[in-house]
């Protein structure tokens, strides 16, 4: 008859290990999918990236060779569309750092740059002629103001933080 210390140390049944290891092996297949899927979307923000560089190299010199590159208006399009080039720059480094699973302290910094880009560009292509009243004009702006000081604030406090507004380092 076993005692119940014998009993203990028999293996336990092979259905009782194959249900953790079955585990282990679909999450890591879906792991490695998701990292796939990660960096075809980083591919994607790279081509859009490129297309987006080309295409307004072609606005410019388009620009230039019919006289509208004095337009004030035109040559706002082109930092607008610089602006949105940066950011997806930002998002393009941000699932860079999601893939190769960096800190998040650095992803958040990438999201809140990308959150001030994004901002600093809707601030700068601010017309209040594109808004049905002046309070609504008035409206839109504080709610950018707010936004643009939130971002500012939670970049400083990222960098306080990090350390990297003592340092001076990124």
């Amino acid at each position: 008859m076993a005692t119940e210390d014998e009993e203990t140390d028999e293996p336990a049944p092979a259905a009782a290990e194959s249900t953790p290891e079955l585990a282990e092996r679909y999450a890591t297949t879906t792991g490695r999918f998701v990292h796939a899927v990660e960096l075809a979307a980083a591919s994607v923000f790279a081509l859009l990236f490129a297309i987006g560089v080309g295409d307004l190299a072609l606005q410019i010199v388009g620009a230039i060779l019919s006289g509208a590159i004095t337009d004030p208006l035109v040559v706002i399009g082109f930092i607008d569309t610089g602006l949105l080039l940066l950011i997806i720059v930002e998002v393009y480094q941000t699932v860079i750092a999601y893939t190769q699973e960096n800190d998040t302290q650095r992803i958040v910094r990438l999201v809140i740059y990308t959150g001030v880009i994004a901002m600093v560009r809707k601030a700068i292509i601010f017309r209040t002629g594109e808004y049905a009243t002046t309070t609504d004009a008035l409206f839109a702006a504080v709610a950018y103001t707010v936004i643009i000081v939130g971002l500012v604030a939670l970049l400083y406090v990222e960098g306080s933080y990090s350390g990297a507004l003592l340092t001076g380092e990124e």
